[in-house]
């Protein structure tokens, strides 16, 4: 019997204009979490897609327990035992847990009558597995979505898989919820479950693989057992040449202040309350704080998208009321969204039509009855080339290109309003660290240029080394601000728990 619980053997896979994979192959051993890193666009999650039954492969051959087969669809993927928790989560709000569960596979009493006690009974057995108390008949709409990642890798268990594939599933946990996730992913492991594990985050891919395997543009590079890697080593195999800085050298010189927040308050009573800064022309302010700490929140409400009860923001030494986005953006404000999937692109339309949306404005003619189409291309033409946006084409559906392009796409969407000041909400979530360098260094140059820069992450490291200052929140509320030597984890943590250790808040105004 092989020591191989499946074996992928040259896989390969087109899409128009691009080869996804190139003759690919991968081995895995039961009871074993075998990571696969590399860059957005590597082929990581096209490859696991191949695997689940999503897509059919141009070339290639599946050897699951030691025989040849051909995966149809994702039921029959699941039927063989193969499970796959995806990045993108796709629930059914308006229907239970149970029933988000086990769709597609009912257990019945007879053909079309669906036994309802036996799956809320077995429902609840692999809630308590991965630590969930939650009634199997609630609404899937009720769960946040850290909890309703929970539920689809409780899906997974249901099923008694052989094979888990984790598709980035810590990108949306807080750092309990992680620990949470590693227990449920041991135990699996000392029960024979191989787990396929897919994360940018370095610090997990050491703490919880026996194996890594790396891809680069579609092809795989190497496996190396974790215990002799290194983040260095890894991201010099994922990226194809050293890197020594993860940061790019920021020379810009804060001036005088363009931004000024007072004493924000929220519409909603448990969000953020009495929030005061100020932001200076050419400056980086970070924005910290724990999850719940209502940062997002308060972009949105600066933005236009929340009801605010009370304050002022002021513009250049004019103040004005904002309650819409059409406020902020006539007041040179820009706000990249959190979840650029769901609030950020336009996923069925182009590159082109993603890039000049905002500002098509600029280019009406004849009394604004037509569009100048060939202006608009130049512009699109000149962003693409300007912030290398790796496309086949600009007709491209942004859908199809990865996640750190996409986010280059949106920030030349709103380069095209030349706005003063860029909210930037969690700018590198759930991209490579090659891609992270490159929106580091559009960031760090926009400073440069004199544009003012809002960046919230849930990574301190992050902020350390691209913000001039850090603004740091917590229950919705500021605790303090951070600069220069104080710039460091030990302070910023102390400040973004300083309401839950019960030591008083801080309503500080930055000058």
């Amino acid at each position: 019997m092989s020591e191989f619980i499946l074996e992928l053997r040259g896989i390969s896979k087109s899409f128009p204009g691009v080869k996804a994979l190139d003759d690919v192959s991968l081995k895995l051993r039961p009871g074993t979490v075998h990571a696969l890193m590399g860059e957005n666009g590597a082929g990581k999650s096209t490859l696991m897609k191949c695997l689940f039954g999503v897509y059919n492969m141009d070339k290639g051959e599946v050897v699951y327990n030691g025989e040849a087969v051909k995966i149809a669809n994702p039921f029959d993927a699941l039927r063989r035992g193969i499970a796959m928790v995806h990045q993108e989560l796709q629930p059914i709000l308006e229907r239970s847990i149970a029933e988000n569960i086990f769709c597609g596979r009912y257990p019945a009493i007879l053909p079309g009558i669906v036994n309802h006690a036996k799956m809320n009974s077995d429902t609840k057995e692999v809630l308590e597995r991965v630590g969930l108390a939650h009634d199997p008949e609630c609404k899937l709409s009720q769960l946040s979505v850290s909890q309703m990642q929970l539920v689809e890798i409780a899906k997974a268990i249901s099923v008694g898989a052989k094979i888990v594939i984790m598709d980035e599933p810590t990108s949306s946990l807080t750092m309990g919820e992680v620990e949470k996730l590693f227990s449920i992913i041991r135990k699996l492991r000392s029960e024979g479950v191989a787990i396929i594990y897919i994360s940018h985050k370095m610090d997990e891919i050491l703490r919880i693989s026996d194996e890594v395997s790396i891809m680069r543009d579609g092809r795989h590079i190497g496996t190396h057992p974790a215990e002799e890697l290194t983040t260095d080593m890894i991201i010099t195999k994922m990226v194809g040449r050293q890197m020594a800085n993860l940061y790019p050298k920021k020379s810009n010189v804060p001036g005088d202040i363009v931004l000024e927040v007072t004493n924000y308050t929220s519409i909603n009573p448990r969000s953020f309350r009495n929030v005061s800064f100020a932001l200076r022309r050419g400056e980086i302010l970070g924005v910290s704080g724990l999850v719940g700490a209502q940062r997002t929140e308060l972009m949105e409400g600066i933005f236009g998208l929340r009801g605010t009860l009370s304050g002022t923001i002021t513009y250049q030494g004019r103040t004005f009321k904002c309650s819409r986005p059409k406020d902020a953006i006539s007041h040179q404000l820009a706000l990249l969204t959190e979840d650029r999937r769901q609030t950020g692109i336009f996923g069925v339309l182009s590159v082109a039509d993603n890039v000049a949306v905002a500002s098509l404005n600029q280019y009406k003619m004849f009394m604004g009855l037509m569009l100048d189409f060939k202006r608009i291309n130049e512009l699109v033409h000149s962003n693409i080339q300007k912030l290398s946006i790796k496309t086949p084409s600009p007709q491209t559906l942004i859908q199809s290109l990865s996640g750190g392009n996409q986010q280059k796409v949106i920030v030349s969407r709103w380069l095209a309003n030349d706005p003063d000041v860029f909210i930037m909400d969690e700018p590198t979530r759930g991209i490579d660290v090659g891609a992270k360098y490159e929106i580091y260094t559009i960031i760090a140059d926009l400073a440069a240029s004199g544009k003012s820069i809002i960046m919230i992450s849930s990574e301190m490291q992050e902020l350390i080394g691209m913000a001039d200052r850090i603004m740091v929140m917590c229950d919705g509320r500021v605790t303090g601000f951070v600069e220069g030597s104080d710039m460091n984890e030990e302070k910023i943590m102390e400040l973004a728990t300083r309401f839950e250790s019960g030591m008083g808040g801080l309503d500080a105004k930055a000058e």
